[in-house]
């Protein structure tokens, strides 16, 4: 048990970063009208679902 609350720490750690990233580009595109932001912003969002999606399935483990 102790190894997946580690795991999850660190994940959430991880989609903290990615949501602060995500959240720092798409303020770019909408309000600077940066296009490689906007790009940077969608590649995050999409390392985000990922993140998110494994961070349920641990954390379903976990709750087991």
């Amino acid at each position: 048990m102790k190894i997946k609350n580690i795991d999850m720490k660190e994940l959430v750690e991880k989609i903290n970063g990615l949501m602060e990233s995500f959240s720092k580009d798409a303020k770019a595109q909408i309000e600077a009208g940066n296009k490689a932001a906007g790009t940077r912003a969608r590649k995050a969002s999409l390392e985000l679902e990922k993140a998110l999606k494994e961070f349920r399935k641990v954390s379903i483990e976990a709750s087991k």
